[in-house]
């Protein structure tokens, strides 16, 4: 947290992320004769509120949203006193001088008594309330009562996609999921992102309607005194913190507070506003949230024991990512989905908190706060500003338009290209690499949307070398969201398009859309990797509509996970169209189709899938002369596919890289355009 001014009159420094509240403060918030006992804003110099508390830089309490709230002389003594873990600890606070708590009705009328002690009851009685956090507001209800957790999913419209379970401690979780060292870890670290875990069998009867059809259980443990306080009481306000190594019954659902497809709500009227409906009862407090930042999320490969992240957020952010070569300072506008932007400064990258999907106005506005918040607290000037190449996304007007205000080149970075180079910048790599880049879609350089790409990359260039095998999108946008349609497009493929109407009785348009793939209608079509999952699910009839991004995939790799590992025949084809390397899956989904187990027929998938891919690489990597293979794009968040390829590919003598410091979907587009600017001869 030091502020260092350079010559040039900027502060050279960033404020630090939040973090949870350590072990010396929970002794102080249980123990009944402190000062603090149960003062649910007690921090130190090791734990609270950073981030999303400063205003600007230099980081003092004036520029925090703690700079209205004068310290009483206990509180002042220790924030000018070295020797105290509170010096210059700029949220100090306590009862006498700090900010409160208070909880409010769904009218928005003040509810008399404690609020932690109030909140409980309304919890255990099935309500629905929206707690204000460190970086927002969560929806919380109680996660045994599948009664709250189905009115949960009605007022937020989340159908199916799976809702975060905060536990008391890891003895309160053992028995729903299995939990390895390096999961343990990471859910105690400072940063308390969500991880996720494989499930129990005890999982899905405990939570009924948490996590539907998937195989993991994403859990988090307590990061806020406020969190720990509803532990607290649910405990019986036991003196001490022995309590916290004992399993507590307590588990509350706790996802993020925001109306379907918006930015998440950080402030006390905005909650009443925008929570109407949702929320049963509202417990705020008056500490002004300046930066919105959501819980991150992350799963532990075991075969790494590295953390890798889902959403990179809370407790890392804005945590600079060392680059290894200092540079020209750029803005990078990331994407369309999972948006987040990266400032450069000589050699850090400073990568914003997750901020959404931008089909939303009130997502694209939150998107133009958070350049104008970070471009003031880093004091960054860019020479340059980098986006995507696709015109229609907002990033990219906004980039258009921010380069034109500060009379800059505006930089168009192509997707997949964007996607390793994020890799390349997390490794310091500046030699050519294979780059292997699956996701679901993003623009190709020829107008075609990509997304199963074999490129050769050498810093700020990229030559398209290979593609998975084009398969037809019947219904455009819409196979994306029903895998049943992609799995009648790869039978057409097959030339088994008469079997579509009979092999999907269920779909309505089943057999006009056997009419359609037959005609001689030009169909959109496709190289992503994500729409070849799709179709072997669809294959399979076990997702035949998906009610969020990737449920299909995530229902694949569960079902292959149970069955365990299996042998598999070469099922693919490499050959060259137009002067790339293609590969083709067909042969692939034709064995898995005649497959009457479906977990089997999962696990099959995957093992033709590692097969298949470590030849074509092998065989890129040998034309090319390369021996690192850089994997980015959200595919590679599938820990069978990216364990089961690194394997073949040092069993080939091939070095296989992934991204960890950002995730490897479109949450790190950012930081791979950022890098691909900066390595720009031409600015």
């Amino acid at each position: 947290l030091g502020n260092q001014k350079t010559a040039g009159g900027r502060f050279d420094a960033a404020i630090g992320p939040d973090t949870a509240v350590c072990q010396h403060c929970l002794a102080e918030l249980f123990a009944p004769a402190d000062r603090r006992y149960r003062y649910a804003f007690i921090n130190c110099t090791d734990c609270g509120p950073r981030y999303t508390i400063a205003r600007h830089l230099p980081y003092a309490r004036a520029a925090t949203s703690m700079a209205g709230f004068t310290q009483c002389d206990a509180c002042q003594s220790e924030y000018v006193d070295p020797a105290h873990r509170r010096f210059h600890a700029e949220p100090n606070a306590c009862p006498d001088c700090g900010p409160q708590l208070r909880l409010l009705d769904a009218g928005g009328q003040a509810i008399d008594g404690d609020a932690i002690a109030a909140t409980l009851a309304r919890l255990r009685s099935g309500e629905i309330v929206a707690i204000k956090g460190l970086g927002g507001f969560h929806l919380a209800c109680d996660a045994r009562q599948l009664a709250a957790v189905v009115r949960l999913r009605e007022r937020k419209q989340r159908e199916e996609k799976p809702l975060a379970l905060m536990f008391a401690n890891p003895a309160s979780l053992a028995p729903y999921v299995a939990v390895a060292p390096a999961e343990a870890q990471q859910l105690a670290a400072p940063e308390r992102p969500i991880v996720l875990l494989q499930k129990r069998a005890a999982a899905d009867a405990a939570f009924a309607g948490i996590a539907p059809g998937v195989a993991w259980l994403g859990a988090m443990l307590p990061y806020t005194p406020m969190h720990y306080l509803l532990f607290h009481e649910a405990a019986g306000r036991p003196a001490g913190t022995d309590w916290l190594a004992e399993p507590q019954p307590l588990v509350l659902v706790m996802t993020s507070a925001n109306p379907h497809g918006e930015p998440l709500v950080t402030g006390n009227d905005e909650a009443l506003k925008r929570l109407a409906g949702m929320a049963d009862a509202y417990l705020l407090h008056d500490r002004d949230i300046v930066t919105r930042c959501d819980d991150s999320v992350l799963r532990v490969p075991a075969a790494t024991g590295e953390p890798q992240f889902i959403r990179r957020a809370r407790g890392y952010t804005p945590r600079a990512i060392r680059l290894t070569q200092r540079g020209r300072d750029v803005l990078a506008l990331g994407g369309m989905f999972k948006n987040t932007i990266c400032f450069t400064r000589n050699s850090q990258a400073f990568v914003s908190p997750h901020i959404g999907d931008l089909d939303h106005a009130a997502t694209c506005l939150a998107l133009e706060q958070t350049v104008h918040h970070l471009h003031h607290v880093l004091q960054v000037r860019p020479q340059a500003v980098a986006h995507d190449l696709h015109p229609d996304f907002y990033s990219t007007r906004l980039a258009l338009q921010l380069a034109a205000n500060w009379q800059v080149p505006a930089i168009a970075v192509q997707h997949h290209h964007a996607h390793i180079a994020a890799v390349l910048a997390e490794y310091g790599i500046d030699q050519p690499v294979l780059g292997v880049a699956f996701d679901g879609v993003g623009l190709g350089d020829d107008g075609e949307a990509w997304g199963g790409e074999l490129l050769a990359v050498a810093g700020a260039q990229y030559e398209r070398i290979g593609h998975l095998r084009r398969i037809a999108l019947p219904g455009g946008d819409r196979a994306a969201r029903e895998p049943w349609r992609m799995a009648a497009s790869a039978l057409h493929m097959l030339g088994r398009g008469g079997e579509i109407a009979s092999r999907f009785p269920r779909q309505a348009s089943a057999a006009m859309l056997g009419q359609v793939l037959a005609g001689k209608a030009r169909l959109p079509h496709t190289s992503s990797m994500g729409r070849w999952f799709d179709a072997a699910a669809g294959l399979l009839d076990i997702q035949p509509r998906m009610s969020f991004e990737g449920q299909a995939a995530m229902r694949l790799e569960g079902m292959a996970a149970a069955h365990g590992d299996v042998s598999l025949p070469a099922e693919h084809q490499i050959r060259m169209e137009a002067g790339k390397s293609v590969l083709d899956l067909s042969l692939l989904l034709q064995y898995i189709s005649a497959e009457s187990d479906a977990a089997r027929a999962a696990a099959c998938f995957h093992a033709g899938l590692v097969v298949g891919l470590a030849d074509w690489i092998e065989q890129a990597a040998q034309s090319q002369g390369l021996r690192v293979v850089a994997c980015g794009g959200g595919c590679w968040m599938n820990a069978i596919l990216a364990q089961g390829l690194r394997r073949a590919l040092q069993q080939r003598g091939l070095r296989m890289l992934e991204a960890h410091a950002v995730p490897p979907n479109d949450g790190g587009l950012a930081l791979g355009q950022a890098w691909v600017a900066r390595a720009r001869p031409d600015f």
